[in-house]
């Protein structure tokens, strides 16, 4: 055929023949030769203009079809199990199609995120629009950006948020709409381009960076914390109805009340206390501790488990909860409303006057909470300030449970777990979502209390679990390495404090430390040094105890609305005392290890979101008073320059070395000092400074000072040289320091 085809027929041939789409495949299929390839040239090149084709190296497809080996990203298996892709690259003009993959036994082993390269077919069905078959593995996802989006006339630039790395270019065709000043997410799409910056495609707008909601937002998607429920998951959670009386205890005449903070959005955990009446314990207690159950509603396998397990635990901020479960669960079935029937595991525990527990015993039972209290009325009450609501209680249930935390507080005395003194902040938001004010937590008997209850609950579990020998996760925090112990020593002798050596390490000896700065200048110093020196607490099928708590047998099982951690405690439970079908699945026993070390890494990934977070709306809080001057203390020392914490809402900044004037600073890392090469001036640990706010980003987290006075005396303006004198007061300083730490030596052996 030499004729031309018309346009129409070059479109069939394409869609037809996806794997015979160069010009050269055209041509021959249409028997064009000699100059009529010129014509089929041009001809081709109005389709690309009109939009039906593309033109991809030096073949042409419809841009509305995937083509037949295209890159899939791996997106998140369904309840059911099923596994789709989506196109790395998509330029059609209708939504991005979905991909299910379809696997063969020898398929490599592909997860949420990563990258392969796939066979597509199309197909008809009403959720995805092709099947795809792998060709291989090409790797994990592609990196990821969060930032603010300029535009420009090749398209646009993000700059990060984080300002850890470069500018990133997008071209005109992976703008997807973003305006210029917006908060975008975006992904690698190739290689580096023109100025060797990144290429990336906007995948998400977030809006305005500004915004008062967007501070938690950005941390969300940053840390790619999952917050939308998919609808099965939602839907299976309002199927349930609340549980009943079959097959548990009748616990609801029993007096037990949530204590809670006043702003608290679920409540799962009760607690009642009176005397024990047993002959074989005089002035003992009874303490009940009755936790919502979570394991009823929420079974091994099931579209809400996969979905709390893939969160792992609940993340909170100030203006927003990112929970585990949906609302349903969460805030009705689960949380323990005041008059309302709910199911739940409760924990019996016999205690001595010396707070001692002789035995406890695991009961699953329907409860009634008798009030939903916070911590301060509870506090106020026993401090002499009863309220109506409270008044009732006080006789019956307050003073009963603080007669018990009297008793766990010698236990807790005797034990000595690590006593930090590190004092907890609270954002307050306006109604718009802007910062009203920062204050730091008081720290009430009335919390101590609770607290003491939830940790003798949680031994509990972990001794009747390990005596059952049934599957559990433990809460493992180890002791520090010496690395840090070391630092940690270092720390305390330029404060001219003592840490022995040569002993094995119990948290006694690190409480007699931080005894030694109470109520001086470093208290804060060497709270904050000792915090920093302790390891990460985990989750693990195998026990090592807890360090911290100086506990041998350590799991949470007090918070399963908000904790995976909690849930495997629960179900193992239900499945150790034969109480029902919904205890621990052989597939939960299987993947223990896998689950421990999941939800370790999202515990950490919401801490991270949360400070990051707090971070960001200090930042915000402080962005409308530059120029403030602010007290504070020197909280660290680097090369680059000092961080000070201020005392009005303990924010962190920096004051860089390079604000310090232009004389070179000398870092002592022994010391952990800076000290001036022309003044002298020196800057450690500890240290009473005021400083000037220069600096305060509310979208990245960012804070910088001006440093003004050092220990209430102004900076000194030294010669511009070096001279004799600043050199003679840099060697004084050194022997100084060396005096300390041998003095300090002396007094630990």
């Amino acid at each position: 055929m030499s004729k031309l085809p018309s346009k129409a027929e070059v479109l069939e041939w394409i869609s037809a023949n996806p794997t015979l789409s160069s010009k050269r495949d055209i041509s021959k299929a249409f028997g064009i030769k000699g100059a009529a390839r010129i014509d089929l040239k041009q001809l081709l090149k109005q389709l690309e203009d009109e939009g039906h084709l593309r033109k991809r190296d030096k073949s042409y497809r419809d841009p509305d079809r995937l083509p037949p080996v295209s890159v899939l990203q791996m997106m998140h298996p369904t309840s059911d199990g099923d596994m789709y892709a989506r196109p790395v690259e998509w330029h059609g003009s209708g939504q991005e199609p979905l991909v299910l993959m379809v696997f063969k036994s020898s398929d490599p082993a592909v997860g949420y995120g990563d990258r392969v390269l796939c066979k597509v077919g199309l197909v008809d069905d009403d959720v995805h629009q092709y099947e795809g078959r792998v060709i291989r593995k090409i790797g994990a996802s592609a990196t990821r950006v969060l930032g603010v989006f300029r535009k420009t006339a090749e398209g646009g630039r993000i700059i990060p948020i984080d300002k850890s790395g470069k500018e990133w270019l997008v071209p005109e065709a992976g703008v997807a709409g973003a305006k210029d000043g917006e908060l975008v997410e975006a992904q690698q799409s190739g290689p580096k381009g023109r100025m060797g910056l990144p290429r990336a495609k906007v995948v998400e707008r977030l809006g305005d960076p500004s915004a008062p909601k967007a501070v938690s937002l950005i941390a969300i998607h940053q840390h790619n914390i999952p917050d939308d429920f998919p609808d099965d998951v939602v839907a299976e959670a309002d199927r349930y109805q609340a549980a009943g009386l079959d097959g548990r205890e009748d616990l609801r005449e029993m007096a037990l009340v949530t204590i809670d903070p006043h702003d608290a959005r679920d409540h799962d955990d009760a607690c009642y206390a009176h005397p024990d009446d047993a002959a074989d314990n005089p002035g003992g207690h009874v303490i009940w501790v009755a936790i919502a159950d979570v394991a009823h509603y929420v079974t091994a396998g099931s579209a809400l488990d996969q979905e709390a397990w893939k969160r792992g635990n609940s993340t909170y901020f100030p203006d927003r909860v990112v929970p585990m479960l949906p609302d349903r669960l969460s805030g009705d079935l689960c949380s323990l409303h005041e008059g309302v029937e709910r199911a739940c595991i409760a924990v019996r525990m016999r205690i001595t006057a010396d707070g001692e527990k002789i035995d406890h015993s695991f009961h699953r039972g329907l409860m009634t909470s008798k009030a939903s209290l916070n911590y301060e009325e509870v506090q106020a009450a026993i401090d002499g300030h009863v309220n109506d609501k409270v008044s009732p209680l006080l006789d019956t249930v307050i003073k009963p449970l603080y007669a018990a935390y009297a008793a766990l507080v010698t236990a807790r005395n005797a034990r000595q777990p690590l006593d930090l003194d590190l004092p907890e902040r609270k954002i307050v938001l306006t109604d718009a979502g802007k910062v009203a004010s920062v204050n730091f937590r008081d720290r009430l008997d009335a919390h101590r209390l609770i607290e003491e209850c939830m940790i003798l609950a949680n031994v509990a579990a972990a001794e009747t679990l390990g005596a059952k020998r049934s599957p559990l996760l433990y809460r493992v925090h180890e002791e520090p390495s010496q690395e840090k112990l070391e630092s940690l020593r270092e720390v305390a002798q330029a404060a001219g404090l003592v840490m022995a050596k040569g002993q094995v390490l119990q948290t006694k000896h690190l409480n007699k430390l931080l005894k030694q700065a109470a109520d001086t200048p470093e208290s804060e110093l060497i709270n904050m040094s000792t915090l920093r020196a302790m390891t990460q607490a985990y989750y693990s099928p195998v026990n090592f105890g807890h360090f911290g708590l100086a506990l041998k047998n350590y799991a949470h099982f007090t918070s399963p609305i908000r904790r995976y951690s909690d849930l495997v405690v629960h179900r193992s439970l239900v499945s150790s005392h034969g109480w029902g079908q919904d205890g621990l699945s052989p597939q939960d026993v299987e993947r223990l290890d896998e689950t421990a070390k999941h939800i370790s890494e999202t515990e950490r990934r919401s801490m991270m979101a949360e400070r990051d977070t707090t971070d960001r709306y200090l930042a915000a809080y402080l962005s409308e008073r530059m120029g403030d001057e602010f007290t504070g203390r020197i909280s660290g020392v680097a090369k680059f320059g000092v961080f000070v914490r201020i005392d009005e809402s303990g924010a962190d900044g920096i004051v860089p070395v390079r604000s310090l004037g232009r004389e070179f600073f000398h870092y002592d890392q022994q010391s952990n000092s800076l000290m001036g090469s022309e003044t002298g001036l020196l800057l450690k640990l500890g240290q009473r400074v005021t400083v000037r706010l220069t600096e305060a980003e509310p979208v990245a987290g960012g804070i910088a000072f001006e440093l003004l006075s050092v220990e209430d005396a102004a900076l000194p303006r030294g010669p511009r040289k070096f001279s004799k004198g600043s050199k003679r007061k840099l060697v004084k300083h050194k022997r100084k320091t060396d005096k300390v730490k041998r003095k300090v030596q002396r007094k630990a052996r």
